[in-house]
């Protein structure tokens, strides 16, 4: 049976050629997202900012004013409304009111009932509640788990390569984790504690698409001691391309089923994950292995034992199955 390949075998494709564009590309964007971030912020859910999340599903597309309008009339505190992609369901976020779970079982009662009244049709869905104390903890973990995790892959790569194989990393991921940001910024989504946990697994898929790519760069440059690093990156990216673009289509497929069947409670993990696996092979290609150039990487120039002799020829690619 003839096997399913996306990229033939024996690629020679000249990566290299074009990383002044890819830097440059990089640097705008990565401008671009941190401007949003700074401008327009992100759409902090209940998780980080505390409060009471009603849902409330509405039989035909209501006006968002009308129903701030409304909310605001029953004095339970300055609401903020936000539209999901269906627009007939609306998210109703309130302070948390004084008292037990009482009050805000209360609390949630008038704001649903009356909007049953105001909007014949409209059905309260679910609510969540969070309290400020509890939400600066979440965030202060939610940073702190980010942190330690560029933080380890960092050393990582350090140990098992060389420093420039930990610069480059560390680079590539702030270079994802910015492009996620901004996505958020600029489309509004809710960012939740899903959402960090999609920016986790990013940076984890980030990381071995990476580190497969830096082993064969490695091995290159111990094979081919004589040969310009240019041409050592580009033969291992060529190499491991095959791999690295037929995992990305595969867990890309998952992902928008998801993103089509999974409904607007998976929409915004599965839109970080999706630009995730892009930027993340991007940034893999593009970004961390020709910055290794950049820091002045070079080829062992010391004969091992047992290895290949100083003029060895290449004898061909080796491919990543």
């Amino acid at each position: 049976m003839r096997l399913l390949k996306l990229v033939p075998d024996n690629t020679n494709l000249k990566f290299v050629s074009l990383r002044k564009w890819a830097f440059g590309l990089t640097l705008l964007l990565s401008l671009l997202a941190a401007g949003l971030v700074v401008t327009k912020g992100l759409n902090m859910g209940v998780d980080f900012v505390g409060g009471v999340l009603i849902e409330e599903k509405f039989a035909t597309a209501p006006s968002i004013d009308a129903v701030r309008t409304e909310v605001d009339r029953l004095g339970v505190g300055e609401a903020s409304i936000q539209s999901f992609s269906d627009p007939k369901t609306l998210s109703i976020r309130l302070p948390v009111p004084a008292g037990d779970e009482g009050a805000t079982n209360r609390l949630v009662k008038k704001v649903s009932d009356d909007l049953a009244v105001k909007f014949p049709g409209a059905t309260f869905s679910k609510y969540d509640t969070i309290s400020g104390k509890v939400s600066d903890e979440l965030i202060n973990k939610g940073l702190l788990a980010v942190g330690l995790a560029i933080l380890g892959i960092a050393l990582f790569a350090v140990v098992r390569f060389e420093w420039q194989f930990g610069v480059s990393t560390v680079v590539a991921i702030v270079h994802d984790l910015l492009m996620t940001l901004g996505f958020f910024a600029l489309t509004q989504f809710e960012f939740d504690l899903n959402i960090v946990a999609a920016v986790l697994t990013i940076i984890s898929y980030s990381i071995n698409d990476k580190i497969v790519i830096d082993d064969r760069i490695r091995e290159n440059m111990r094979r081919y001691r004589k040969m310009d690093m240019r041409e050592i990156i580009d033969l291992s990216v060529n190499e491991t391309l095959p791999r690295t673009v037929m995992t990305s289509v595969t867990i890309l497929l998952a992902l928008f089923a998801m993103l089509i069947l999974g409904g607007h409670v998976l929409r915004g993990f599965t839109a970080a994950m999706i630009l995730g696996i892009v930027v993340g092979t991007y940034s893999s290609i593009y970004v961390s292995s020709s910055l290794l150039i950049t820091l002045g990487l070079r080829a062992d120039p010391a004969p091992r034992k047992g290895g290949v002799q100083d003029g060895a020829e290449r004898v061909g690619p080796k491919v990543e199955r």
